[in-house]
């Protein structure tokens, strides 16, 4: 039964992006929630030229937890800044706060080139990400020519805690399911909601996840796309705020997720972290097609946080809130061997970009929400969906409906 599960959902990862488009979730704006700036015509972070975005979705089982067997609620999500072409684009990170992990950021710190794709996925899997992607890198000689004799990878991995719905230390993700989100990664329409790494997660309470959207950037310096994708597993559902107003007071009396004990002997981990209800995390990954250097790409990761606090995220305690934003405007950058020109894009112009990135992590934050839906998990705990009409009522009554 799990073996079939599956190998449906594969099947269903590797759809055209039309049937997609076609099944997609009404998205926050569908819900006539209001959001500031001009998104692109895809409203994802692949409206950046050359992003691709893959994923695969696990679900199998019910009932209650067996160590290695499920019920099984994860995924996997990758992201190419170039396509499968190996060109390292300039990039910086940053941390809100820092209880959680993202691989790889070391090398970024000090080279100022994110050299692989990006992939989130449950805390429980990093390693096996981790080490799937270095193996799909060496397949496919991502790093022909540069790699001459010898070459070595640090595959950037990020994670958000599934283990509330999902068997999170059986590691159910497999070196398979990362090489398939790479393989299948395409442009288009992304996939929102309990998708992909997102697939166990939890957001101010409702039933978070994956959600994605864009901003366009226009001025003096030229048009550009800024992108944002994140996988929400944060906050509390009375400090949700929309539009500036604390809509979850408004909905504290929508039923709320139930969570049962586990046997101590399967119990998930980070048991007592993962209990409390600002115990989750946020991953974001910021792209822009401007020709921003690493420095630059790092002044945009650092903008995540104020999207979040629109929507009533404050960084608590138990949270990894950490942030990866990529550039890339400059091809060709990356060279082993040959000094570079590479254009620079002015300080005093970015103000635009910061803005672009707020308000994109915000409305990627409410796409992740309004394409949850309901879901049970191990123990059948429950976490329920953002209740749409409720939504809906709240908005016309404070004139915010579009």
């Amino acid at each position: 039964m799990l073996a079939t599960s599956l190998l449906c959902l594969n099947v269903l990862a590797a759809l055209p992006a039309l049937t997609l488009a076609a099944r997609r979730p009404q998205r926050a704006r569908d819900w006539g929630m209001p959001f500031s700036g001009e998104p692109g015509p895809l409203n994802a972070i692949t409206d950046v030229p050359g992003v691709l975005v893959g994923m695969v979705t696990l679900v199998s089982g019910d009932g209650p937890l067996v160590q290695g067997q499920g019920p099984v609620r994860t995924g996997v999500t990758a992201i190419l800044p170039r396509g499968r072409t190996f060109d390292p684009v300039y990039a910086g990170w940053s941390a809100f706060n820092g209880n959680g992990d993202l691989t790889g950021t070391h090398w970024i710190s000090e080279s100022g080139f994110l050299e692989t794709p990006v992939l989130i996925t449950g805390t429980g899997s990093v390693g096996t990400v981790r080490d799937a992607a270095w193996q799909w890198l060496e397949r496919n000689g991502h790093y022909a020519p540069a790699d001459r004799d010898y070459w070595y990878a640090y595959p950037v991995v990020g994670e958000t805690y599934d283990g509330r719905l999902n068997d999170i230390n059986g590691q159910h993700v497999r070196p398979a399911h990362v090489w398939e989100a790479l393989d299948t990664a395409r442009g288009g329409p992304v996939p929102e909601g309990s998708v992909g790494g997102g697939t166990g997660m939890v957001c101010h309470q409702f039933k978070g996840g994956t959600g994605t959207s864009s901003r366009r950037v226009a001025g003096p310096h030229g048009a550009f796309m800024v992108g944002v994708l994140v996988q929400a597993n944060y906050g509390t559902r009375a400090e949700l705020r929309l539009g500036g107003v604390p809509i979850g007071q408004d909905l504290l009396d929508h039923p709320r997720p139930v969570f049962h004990p586990v046997p101590s002997t399967t119990r998930p981990l980070g048991g007592a972290a993962g209990a409390g209800p600002e115990s989750g995390s946020i991953i974001a990954v910021v792209a822009t097609d401007a020709p921003l250097d690493a420095l630059q790409c790092q002044r945009l990761a650092r903008r995540v946080p104020v999207g979040i606090a629109r929507t009533g995220g404050k960084g608590g305690n138990g949270s990894g809130d950490l942030f990866l934003a990529f550039a890339t405007g400059n091809p060709g950058a990356f060279n082993p061997d040959a000094v570079t020109t590479v254009r620079q894009f002015p300080n005093a112009g970015l103000d635009p970009f910061f803005t672009a990135v707020a308000d994109a992590t915000e409305e990627a934050i409410f796409n992740a929400l309004a394409a949850g839906g309901d879901m049970t998990g191990i123990q059948g705990n429950t976490v329920p969906g953002l209740p749409r009409e409720k939504v809906r009522a709240f908005l016309a009554g404070h004139g915010l409906l579009r």
